[in-house]
């Protein structure tokens, strides 16, 4: 079993999860596409966005540019995290 901190949001009819990592995950490509693909039996029929914080606590994103976009405009703590176990 693996525990995660994410959310599931959905906005504008677009249900989607973050799922929070470390920073060099989200700072190489083939680490995020990697990681996402293993997570997408977990998260079913939804996109999946990764994010990590920097020393300052600023929050960097991967995934759908949309989502992406959208998130930049969330204060983090605005965002309902919640701990998941993956089996």
């Amino acid at each position: 079993m693996i525990k995660v901190q994410g959310a599931v949001i959905i906005e504008q009819g677009v249900t989607f999860a973050i799922i929070v990592v470390k920073p060099h995950v989200t700072q190489y490509t083939a680490r995020a596409v990697s990681l996402r693909s293993e997570l997408a039996p977990f998260f079913r029929n939804m996109p999946i966005v990764l994010m990590s914080q920097d020393r300052t606590g600023k929050p960097r994103y991967y995934g759908r540019k949309d989502i992406v976009d959208f998130l930049k405009t969330v204060k983090i703590e605005q965002i309902p995290w919640k701990t998941y176990h993956i089996y």
